[in-house]
């Protein structure tokens, strides 16, 4: 019983379908976010004086808040697939489930 319903999901085309736009998406928010914090790690490198600069002459630097940046960015980049997650994932696997009882 488990074996049919296991073969008749993956013979779905909605299956395929919804496996490649989670994985493109995966990958796009990756690269995405390793550009962040490789950029980030490139400037501190090459660069260091551009986020050791001082904010408005106070103790801190540009760094502070660039790395808070980096940081919210990652949660920004999880919101943001959580979302279509929930929306156009979710409602894919209800249909494949809806199909696959049949």
């Amino acid at each position: 019983m488990n074996e049919d319903i296991l073969q008749r999901v993956q013979a779905n085309p909605k299956f395929a379908e919804l496996v490649q736009k989670k994985t493109s998406f995966g990958w796009l928010l990756s690269i995405i976010m390793l550009a962040i914090y490789y950029g980030f790690i490139l400037v501190l490198a090459f660069s260091p004086a551009t986020l050791g600069a001082s904010l408005s002459g106070g103790i801190t630097t540009v760094g502070i808040p660039v790395g808070v940046a980096i940081i919210l960015s990652a949660f920004v980049l999880t919101g943001i697939y959580v979302r279509r997650a929930n929306s156009e994932f979710d409602e894919l696997t209800q249909q494949i489930v809806e199909e696959a009882k049949q």
